[in-house]
């Protein structure tokens, strides 16, 4: 069984840069389709960003693309999120998900493993 711990999360200023790491113990981290969420309060846990289990693919929601990059090293079992640009509505706990299936079902939250959540404060 694969656990997941992120990492990276901080304050940071409108148009700053993060990037957040999510280390998978376990053997079978290359079986996983890899991605993250992101959530704020009272709100539902919405996709960010999803990598194919070798990295050959990748997708985003609409809000993020042109500003995050998602991708993975299967030797070092780590997945991760360099955001660019930020903004302040990116203020959110980002989760890191696995899933085995695909990564459209991750998509569309379908996910078989979920990491604790690191903090991204982003200030205007």
């Amino acid at each position: 069984q694969v656990q997941l711990v992120e990492s990276g999360g901080e304050l940071v200023q409108a148009g700053g840069s993060l990037r957040l790491s999510c280390a998978a113990t376990g053997r079978t981290f290359s079986s996983y389709c890899m991605g993250w969420f992101r959530q704020v309060p009272g709100k539902e846990r919405e996709f960010v960003a999803v990598v194919s289990w070798r990295g050959g693919t990748t997708s985003y929601t609409d809000s993020v693309k042109g500003r995050f990059t998602i991708s993975r090293d299967n030797a070092k079992n780590t997945v991760y999120l360099q955001m660019n640009s930020l903004k302040p509505g990116d203020t959110a706990v980002y989760y890191c998900a696995a899933a085995l299936k695909s990564p459209s079902l991750l998509a569309a939250g379908v996910v078989d493993i979920w990491g604790q959540g690191t903090q991204v404060t982003v200030t205007s």
